[in-house]
């Protein structure tokens, strides 16, 4: 990271390719990124990101949630198989359903669309299997008395469950906006227009075009990561408090 922003940040008659490299610009400049939006629709591009990213968060937030809580709370027949099934996809590799979900977006008519981009991993199997868990974790004696009390279930979820495991949502949401703010495959495969693109995609213009500046290509990376660690910064506290998901006050 500290040599991308060195680099982002050196000027045209620093030699990067020195035998002796040199972590700080001598003379550093922004012009670097200002080329990056002259070249590209840096903004356009990280637009298309956002409203993937959300879109997946969002699934994975309210799908994951409720298919978590119900193997881990919800007697039915089966329970264990399914359980099972989620913990048989996650040894395959994304490369073997790619051709299967390109296929199934395209007869959807999704294709070449920000919406057929987030619809693969709008919900995880590995995002349900930690909200399963953290659900297991809370202890089922309080969800008994709200059941005594007249609670429904979705009230048992609203105000005795979610409430517990507040730090394992937060970590569902910061992998999930990195999985698909960086995620470069899908999208190439998926969109063609130049308008949709998302800025991983896009970013990717700057090393065909100017293959021999890397100034200008590492100021795009620093564009592309610097969402991403503001995200972690403000969640990190929900973030780290969810290793230990499950703990109750009170």
């Amino acid at each position: 990271m500290l040599w991308e922003l060195a680099t982002s940040l050196k000027s045209i008659a620093e030699d990067v390719y020195t035998a002796s490299p040199r972590l700080l610009p001598q003379h550093p400049t922004l012009g670097n990124y200002g080329r990056v939006a002259r070249l590209v629709p840096v903004g356009h591009f990280a637009l298309n990101s956002v409203l993937v990213a959300l879109a997946d968060v969002t699934g994975n937030l309210v799908g994951a949630t409720l298919a978590g809580y119900a193997l881990a709370r919800l007697p039915f027949r089966g329970r264990r198989l399914v359980v099972g099934l989620f913990l048989s996809t996650l040894v395959l590799p994304g490369e073997v359903t790619i051709i299967s979900q390109y296929q199934t977006v395209a007869k959807l008519g999704l294709g070449d669309s920000l919406l057929g981009v987030g619809l693969p991993g709008m919900i995880g199997a590995l995002n349900v299997l930690l909200m399963r868990n953290a659900f297991l974790a809370v202890p089922a004696e309080l969800e008994e008395a709200a059941v005594i009390d007249g609670a429904t279930v979705l009230q048992r979820l609203r105000f005795v469950a979610l409430p517990a495991v507040r730090g394992t949502l937060s970590v569902i949401a910061i992998l999930t906006f990195i999985g698909a703010w960086d995620d470069f495959l899908w999208p190439l495969l998926v969109l063609q227009s130049p308008g949709r693109l998302t800025l991983t995609v896009g970013l990717s213009y700057l090393r065909g075009a100017f293959s021999a500046d890397p100034r200008t290509v590492a100021a795009g990376a620093v564009i592309a990561l610097l969402p991403v660690l503001a995200l972690f910064v403000t969640l990190q506290r929900y973030f780290f408090r969810g290793v230990g998901e499950g703990a109750v006050k009170g």
